[in-house]
């Protein structure tokens, strides 16, 4: 095993990292932010001309560059150090993967190709608890269901025109500004009835979008409203068609790695700045830093970054060959760990200016907590990830 970088991957996070410094520095994120999109167009269409990372991780007959989920994951690392909101997260680890896996060749050749070149962004709907739950990152996925309707859910009826979804999602990553909608929905009153998967145009008739207040501005939300919308299957017609459950828990490994390598990113550049800060900053006529419980502090969480990165390349390496499964979550429970010790020392050791809610800290801060919200806290992704290896007793089936 060649843990170490290609010249490729290399190139990936150097260029990244140089044009996110010029153009996504703390005013440029906090201007996007308040934006009705919740993010830089501008900027999006750059990271796309520059370097085609909507398609990175897509096939080249649709447009895509052709690589694996570990350079997906070392470019939201480097997007995660600048906190960047884009739509790159909710579109190319969430949304288009389903889409190659699921849609049928139609399908494929309708809306990759659109998603590579980076003029139609998507956004997963998933009605539920949570959406952890459903990528069987903490519990298995086995009795996941959609709902329907007013209790809750969405629900989908065939008609004579086809699919009509109605429902509501209350939680959608970019929900409010994307595109395409992938709404999982119920299809009860059938023979056989189960959820199955829909792509819904975000302007379609009877959609009612609005964004959401989230403790991570920078990853914004929508709740997402269907009055009786036309619909398209997601998949052939056939019964016998995968199952969506079986598809999101292959999709969990892949998002908990690319999460886990942009926790790591984000943890890594409050570390940085909070070492730049208490090397300035002076108390009783010495620099901070060089007290040595200042350099204790600092050292704990340094070391806690760089172990965190290496379990998230492991696990994005892991999960781009293929060679095994269940690494995601627990590389997730540790970068996400590794943030939130990094971005409180952060706060701590800046003093007073540190607690105040102005300070870019307090952004990454709310990354890890937004985060462990959206996608488990870390006893439960381990927790999850022992099941599957069997530790609790049976191994657990994935998706079980």
């Amino acid at each position: 095993m060649d843990t170490r970088l290609t010249a490729e991957q290399d190139e990936i996070r150097r260029s990244l990292r140089e044009l996110l410094h010029v153009r996504c520095g703390s005013a440029e994120v906090r201007a996007a932010v308040d934006t009705p999109a919740g993010y830089d167009p501008l900027l999006w269409a750059e990271l796309v001309e520059r370097f085609g990372l909507p398609g990175l991780a897509l096939p080249e007959r649709y447009g895509g560059v052709g690589c694996s989920v570990t350079e997906l994951a070392l470019a939201c690392e480097e997007t995660g150090r600048a906190l960047a909101p884009s739509p790159l997260f909710a579109t190319c680890v969430l949304a288009a993967p389903l889409i190659l896996a699921l849609g049928t060749e139609a399908q494929r050749a309708r809306l990759l190709p659109r998603i590579a070149a980076g003029t139609l962004t998507a956004a997963l709907a998933v009605p539920g608890p949570d959406l952890a739950g459903a990528l069987a990152l903490t519990g298995g996925n086995g009795g996941y269901t959609a709902g329907g309707g007013r209790a809750g859910g969405v629900q989908a009826g065939r008609g004579p025109d086809g699919w009509r979804l109605y429902g509501q999602v209350d939680q959608v990553l970019d929900g409010h500004s994307a595109g395409l909608l992938l709404v999982a929905a119920h299809t009860g009153g059938y023979a056989r009835a189960r959820t199955r998967l829909f792509l819904v145009e975000g302007d379609a008739s009877g959609v009612v979008r609005t964004r959401r207040t989230a403790l991570d501005a920078t990853r914004p939300q929508g709740r997402v409203q269907l009055r009786q919308v036309r619909a398209e299957l997601l998949g052939p017609e056939e019964e016998e068609a995968v199952d969506v459950r079986e598809a999101f828990a292959g999709l969990g490994d892949p998002v908990a790695a690319v999460l886990a390598a942009e926790a790591v990113g984000a943890a890594d550049r409050v570390l940085e700045r909070t070492v730049e800060y208490v090397g300035q900053r002076e108390q009783f006529g010495r620099p901070v830093g060089s007290f040595q419980a200042v350099k204790h502090r600092l050292a704990e969480v340094y070391v806690g970054v760089q172990a965190a990165r290496s379990a998230a390349y492991y696990a994005a390496w892991v999960t781009a060959g293929g060679a095994g499964e269940g690494f995601g979550g627990p590389a997730l429970a540790q970068a996400l760990e590794a943030l939130r010790a990094a971005a409180a020392e952060g706060i701590q050791l800046h003093g007073g200016i540190g607690f105040t809610w102005e300070h870019d800290a307090h952004l990454y801060f709310k990354r890890a907590a937004g985060d462990e919200l959206l996608f488990g806290p870390g006893h439960r992704l381990r927790g999850r990830a022992a099941e599957r290896a069997g530790l609790f007793g049976a191994a657990g089936k994935v998706g079980a």
